[in-house]
């Protein structure tokens, strides 16, 4: 392994058409197919205009813009520390997340307004939630832990890499993109910040990417990293699972039977081009459709 991985170890692709694989996008392959189809396929669709779809798929919800908000602050947070390691001034930083919660808040097109569900969004109340997230974090030891032992490597640190994460597992696309990796004593650590509920399971594959997405950029022994879901709510608390070279190998083979499932929706699918609408069927369970950007356009 590098002794400092960086982002000049990130290697480069070339763009292809063919869909890669995520965490994320296959999740959301298996809650809807109609979902799926809005959300990656809006330039086939011929039954709405690209301007209603546009915006259905940007808009966010409470929880949803808590946790970008929170995400992006600790990423301000941690490039602070590369510069300096003088304590945080909290009154400081509680206004600093008030002003940048109002910002986001004020350029965002809410879920809950748009269906009806509330006139508008409380900001003091978003930027209380954002506020707790973060100074649970600020006061746990991980923090502490960081500003002791990990500053002592900051040519090492990579802080939410640009682009998607996009990487090779066994010769396939993916995107497994870390929120905060860095050495510490020849391992390499892995945090990803979460602000919802707990799910290990969702979450285990996450982090297994992570993992594998680190090994292949930087050459480390899957044994040597460590990731860890790094929970900000209710209080500070933390998920590391252990990594083997078996759990890659096990990972890959999902990898790769998700990309088979998901290469079966598509007419080419090296261009990434879907098959008819039609084929990508509605879901018949009523709470997923309730939390749904595009529920409109199907009631």
């Amino acid at each position: 392994m590098d002794k400092n991985p960086s982002l000049n170890n990130i290697k480069k692709f070339e763009f292809t058409e063919i869909l890669g694989w995520s965490v994320s996008r296959f999740d959301k392959f298996n809650l809807c197919k109609r979902q799926y189809w809005y959300d990656y396929y809006p330039r086939y669709d011929k039954e709405f205009p690209p301007e209603r779809l546009k915006y259905l798929k940007a808009l966010t919800s409470i929880p949803l813009e808590t946790g970008n908000i929170v995400h992006d602050t600790v990423k301000t947070l941690l490039e602070r520390l590369l510069e300096s390691e003088k304590p945080v001034d909290k009154k400081r930083f509680l206004d600093f997340i008030a002003r940048k919660t109002e910002e986001y808040c004020a350029k965002k097109n809410f879920f809950e307004v748009h269906y009806g569900a509330a006139k508008e969004v409380d900001v003091k109340a978003v930027a209380k939630t954002v506020s707790s997230n973060l100074l649970n974090f600020l006061e746990s030891p991980r923090y502490d832990w960081i500003i002791k032992k990990a500053v002592t490597n900051k040519q090492g640190w990579v802080i939410e890499p640009p682009g998607y994460g996009e990487t090779r597992i066994k010769g396939m696309k993916a995107y497994c993109k870390v929120d905060f990796l860095f050495p510490v004593d020849g391992s390499i650590y892995i945090l990803d910040w979460k602000t919802g509920k707990q799910d290990p399971v969702k979450h285990k594959k996450q982090l297994t990417g992570y993992a594998t997405w680190a090994s292949y950029h930087f050459g480390a022994k899957p044994g040597d990293i460590h990731p860890i879901a790094a929970y900000m709510s209710p209080k500070y608390s933390e998920m590391e699972i252990k990594v083997n070279e078996l759990d890659v190998q096990e990972f890959a083979s999902t990898v790769s039977s998700d990309t088979g499932k998901m290469y079966e929706y598509c007419a080419d699918p090296e261009r990434n081009v879907p098959k008819e609408k039609e084929t990508f069927k509605k879901t018949d369970n009523m709470k997923i459709c309730n939390w749904c950007s595009y529920r409109e356009l199907c009631w």
